[in-house]
């Protein structure tokens, strides 16, 4: 279950959040398609079902076939101020999807929300200037691209990342790419295997100089005793990351690196046990390290998938796990708390912290299709100085899947001044046998500014769609 491992992006996911202002879920392709592998965490990190379950002893597994999914969604989108802060501004927000795919191996999604001006300032343009002014913009055309897939030699994955993990995710977990709403960029993610070695690396905006790293792990039973019968129990790991701070807006650059070390105690077909440690620095800043152990399980049955992870954890001279996390992407021009500084430059004190995760997607039905009664994902980290952050986000569907509800939420900093909190939620409602839904979405954004503040907004958006879904 381990190597099954979170950078293969969902073509459609239950929550993406591809920003605070855009939709929370994006509907699943057609019923039948269980073939289709879904991401397990970058949203899977956002989200997080991998393949269906092997074929039982005696089935025929069914061979690979083209699945495509149309849909065209017309909607109002409004951008509203908050604490006294901003402009009124309303959209006719017209969002054409078109996705191909042939199994694990091959799949594309493209298609992007194109907002013409209703009302507000007219030295903005017809066309919301913000979606498109940077190069790093057009990768929002795409939205996933995927080459290959985890159980490949090699695998290349383009798209956006919504709670993404780099392997271990010491440095890298719960990472949104688009949690600024003016910046839509695309990732990439690239795996390999090589003997005992397992690599991965990404960049958080392949057409800017922005976030960029790569975890490789070693299999020591694989180099002490042959290639093994299960993969990556007992390994090594080492891990980098460098943020440029050259795109989607001017930051500070920073450098985080780890070591891990991860046994695997319990290996059964429906469950497993591990337990891990691990130590990591700020290269280049002496005295800033942070050491970490814990314990995580996982179990999935034809129904139900689900992950938990607990971690006792010590920072020392500025340095954290999780640096780059859920919401790093505005951290990086001002963090919580009362200096108002970027997270680069911001003091952190010295102490330790508890961290838990829990990832479950159920469904009463099959868990292996793209269809879930519940997903829900969880992060939240104590500090022994007073400091709570907690990362959720949760989908569930009722009658006869004819309604979802979605809802997600951020808090950093929560018991300090300073804190910052946002939320957003998400209905949609399937009439007509399902080929029609309505929609409506509503929430809270940070936006950054040129003198490096976070301007407070609030967006509201109601429509109607229609996809061969079902």
């Amino acid at each position: 279950m381990r190597r099954k491992r979170s950078w293969i992006v969902a073509l459609l996911l239950v929550l993406p959040g591809v920003t605070w202002a855009e939709e929370i879920a994006d509907p699943p392709l057609p019923e039948e398609v269980d073939e289709i592998e879904e991401e397990t965490s970058p949203e899977s990190t956002t989200e997080d079902a991998e393949s269906p379950p092997a074929p039982e002893r005696g089935e025929v597994s069914r061979p690979a076939r083209w699945t495509n999914l149309l849909r065209v969604e017309a909607a109002t989108w409004a951008l509203l101020p908050r604490a006294g802060m901003g402009t009124d501004e309303g959209y006719f927000q017209v969002e054409p999807t078109v996705v191909f795919e042939r199994g694990p191996e091959f799949g594309v999604n493209l298609g992007t929300p194109l907002r013409l001006r209703v009302w507000g300032p007219k030295d903005g343009g017809v066309v919301r200037r913000e979606d498109w002014d940077t190069l790093s913009d057009w990768g929002q055309l795409v939205r996933s691209l995927k080459l290959g897939s985890d159980n490949s030699p090699l695998g290349v994955w383009f798209g956006k990342l919504d709670s993404y993990s780099l392997l271990n995710g010491h440095l890298v977990r719960r990472y949104a790419h688009r949690a600024n709403p003016d910046y839509h960029p695309a990732a990439g993610v690239l795996t390999g295997t090589l003997g005992p070695v397992y690599v991965e690396a990404f960049s958080s905006d392949v057409l800017g100089a922005r976030l960029m790293g790569a975890e490789a792990e070693l299999d020591l039973e694989h180099v002490l005793f042959g290639k093994p019968k299960q993969k990556g129990r007992y390994t090594l790991g080492l891990s980098a990351v460098h943020d440029w701070g050259r795109a989607g807006g001017r930051a500070a650059s920073v450098t985080l690196a780890h070591m891990d070390a991860v046994a695997v105690l319990v290996v059964r077909p429906e469950f497993e046990a591990q337990v891990f440690a691990g130590w990591g620095g700020r290269p280049g800043e002496a005295g800033a390290w942070g050491a970490v152990v814990g314990a995580g399980a996982d179990a999935i049955t034809p129904t139900l998938k689900m992950a938990l992870r607990l971690e006792a954890r010590r920072q020392h001279g500025g340095f954290r796990q999780g640096f780059f996390g859920p919401d790093y992407e505005l951290a990086r021009f001002k963090a919580v708390g009362p200096a108002g500084v970027p997270l680069a430059d911001a003091p952190f004190p010295d102490g330790y912290s508890a961290f838990g995760e829990a990832e479950v997607g159920w469904d009463a039905v099959r868990y292996g299709g793209l269809y879930k009664h519940l997903k829900l994902s969880l992060g939240a980290e104590v500090f022994s100085w007073g400091r709570v952050d907690v990362d959720g986000r949760m989908a569930v569907q009722l009658f006869e899947r004819s309604l979802e509800v979605a809802v997600k939420g951020l808090a950093v900093g929560a018991g300090k001044p300073g804190a910052r909190y946002l939320g957003a939620a998400e209905v949609r409602w399937r009439f007509l046998g399902g080929k029609f839904y309505a929609l409506g979405t509503g929430g809270t954004l940070l936006f950054p500014t040129t003198d490096g503040t976070l301007r407070p907004g609030a967006f509201a958006s109601v429509g109607l769609g229609v996809d061969n879904a079902r």
